[in-house]
């Protein structure tokens, strides 16, 4: 029903798509009216005004003109068709069950019933067009071909087919960075507008920020690091598609990469008009249908491996309408089949007190499925990460899905900006250390990732005065997979008085990263903070949830509000 959906939508429409129902109870055990409460399995797509052809799987000639007439529907109207393929199992769910067992009446006639090709051969025999002996040269013919394939296999060796994982360090020296002057001529360009265009005011001001932003010491936003990101791409030569639910303006609208006409309503997106480019953007609205859209986005970047492709969910919860697709295809491609598109997967994360639904995007559940590089699994906490990350996803000619695990209010968050310099130097930053703290006094070393280091930076900012915090480095991990171990290490041979190592989390103990990295990562003796252990990942209380994490914050330093009041007044 989903697929069905997608068939005429702008974005997933493909000329057509022949559907063909292999009707021969799949269930095995189970009744067609225990598993459906229609009369034909095809009826849920009476509603898509599209050809619904039932064909008996025993008539062969019936079969062949059935596809045929399909394939020429596809072609004049390209739209869909729906061959019902009514048919049986001969033996059983897995050619070892006993069917009888449960279907006593049907297995007794299937076994006295002919073969598909017994029916055939008798047909073409009475036609006068076959002998009986040359119809059974032909299964022995067959037969011998395939006894052949099967005596080759046994006696080859076993290959490894799967894609050999990216040579170390490849992630760090892969160029990422654009010169200043080529970002200068981009941003300017994505400034403008046709003549005559009239953009809502507010939506105006926010846009006409970017004109100076990139002059300013540290400007440069989320939306902004992005549009800059793709433009470059584009600018490369290589394409981006990008859907998801509300993805053309940005849930929280922060993208606007389809702009509207106050006045006429038209639509104009300046990344399509930009005259740097050499490939095509597309940006597509998607249905509320995560593991169909999800689905479609993974079969689109596996056939297009040379596009950027990114699939964005609303919320990062909105994956677990997708777990499917994640786990039978996305984390087990590359054992499975050795297939590793460059998918993207751009999932909002962060607890800012909007329930358990709205805040975390299941990150426990990609890091159970991370093993062997199979995929990239980032955090980032600064715009120029997040736009090294995206030019680095195709840059590096190493192809694997990557989950991005991107914010909410950090999206404004005064901290959370970058300037011009981390754009047009460096690359990708895996882990990012404390340029504040000083390596001679640091005793504590927090590690942390994504949104609560800047409650963390916050809090020991306000405290200074009172000396809280002055003895802490606040580290962050942007990559969680495949985990920069060594990076790692050499941080803490940096802090060579540290004698205490905290993991910070905002998700609860058991969920998050927590679990991930205590597995991963043995050399130090790890103390947590998080939220208790929960079956929810958040609370559905926004006060409970903001108590929540200022008591996360004040625990990592040691202290409490009454704690910090009492320095305060000491160092008085």
């Amino acid at each position: 029903a989903e697929t069905l959906n997608l068939s005429q939508l702008q974005g997933y429409h493909t000329g057509g798509t022949i559907h063909i129902i292999t009707n021969n109870q799949i269930g095995f055990t189970t009744e067609p009216r225990d598993s459906r409460s229609t009369l034909y399995a095809s009826d849920l797509a009476k509603g898509f005004e599209i050809p619904i052809v039932h064909v008996n799987a025993d008539d062969v000639a019936a079969c062949i003109a059935v596809a045929r007439m399909a394939y020429a529907y596809r072609e004049l109207f390209g739209k869909d068709f729906i061959i019902d393929l009514v048919g049986y199992r001969r033996w059983g769910h897995n050619e070892g069950d006993e069917p009888a067992f449960t279907q006593p009446m049907m297995y007794a006639q299937i076994s006295n019933h002919p073969t598909v090709r017994q029916i055939w051969a008798e047909h073409l025999i009475a036609a006068g067009l076959l002998s009986a002996d040359e119809a059974a040269q032909m299964v022995a013919d067959v037969t011998e071909k395939l006894q052949q394939a099967r005596r080759e296999a046994e006696i080859k060796p076993h290959e490894d087919r799967r894609p050999k994982p990216a040579p170390a360090g490849l992630a760090r020296s892969t160029r990422t960075a654009v010169p200043a002057e080529t970002l200068r001529t981009l941003n300017a360009a994505l400034l403008n507008r046709p003549s005559g265009f009239t953009m809502n005011s507010r939506l105006e001001r926010t846009i006409e920020r970017r004109r100076t932003a990139l002059e300013q010491a540290n400007a440069i936003d989320w939306g902004h690091a992005e549009a800059l990101a793709f433009a470059s791409i584009l600018a490369d030569g290589i394409p981006i598609r990008i859907t998801g639910q509300d993805s053309e303006r940005g849930t929280f609208s922060h993208r606007h990469a389809v702009l509207r006409d106050t006045n006429s309503g038209q639509a104009y997106t300046p990344l399509q008009r930009l005259p740097q480019a050499n490939a095509s953007f597309a940006i597509y609205n998607s249905p509320l249908s995560e593991a169909a859209v999800l689905g479609f986005e993974y079969g689109y970047s596996s056939h297009a491996p040379n596009t950027l492709v990114l699939w964005e969910g609303q919320f990062g919860d909105f994956a677990n309408g997708a777990q499917v697709i994640i786990d039978q295809f996305i984390s087990s491609g590359r054992a499975k089949w050795g297939q590793l598109p460059a998918l993207v997967l751009l999932l909002p994360h962060g607890y800012e007190g909007q329930g358990a639904e709205h805040s975390s995007a299941r990150m426990e559940r990609f890091l159970q499925s991370c093993a062997g590089s199979n995929m990239v699994v980032v955090n980032c906490t600064t715009p120029a990460n997040f736009f090294h990350v995206m030019r680095r996803q195709l840059a590096w000619k190493f192809r694997k899905p990557l989950v991005v695990f991107t914010p909410k209010s950090l999206l404004r968050h005064p901290k959370c900006v970058s300037p011009l310099d981390d754009l047009v130097a460096g690359s990708f930053k895996e882990v990012i250390d404390d340029v504040a703290a000083d390596p001679k006094k640091v005793t504590t070393v927090i590690f942390t990732q994504g949104k609560v280091h800047y409650d963390l930076a916050e809090y020991r900012e306000k405290n200074a005065s009172a000396s809280l915090g002055a003895d802490t480095a606040l580290v962050r991990i942007e990559q969680l997979h495949p985990l920069p171990a060594d990076q790692m290490r050499a941080v803490i041979r940096r802090y060579a008085k540290a004698e205490r190592y905290i993991w910070v989390q905002e998700e609860p103990q058991n969920m998050g990263a927590w679990q991930y990295i205590a597995m991963n990562f043995t050399d130090v003796k790890w103390e947590v903070i998080a939220r208790p252990a929960s079956g929810a990942p958040a609370t559905g209380s926004s006060k409970r949830s903001a108590n929540q994490q200022t008591g996360i914050v004040e625990k990592a330093f040691g202290g409490t509000t009454v704690a910090v009041k009492a320095a305060k007044k000491a160092s008085a």
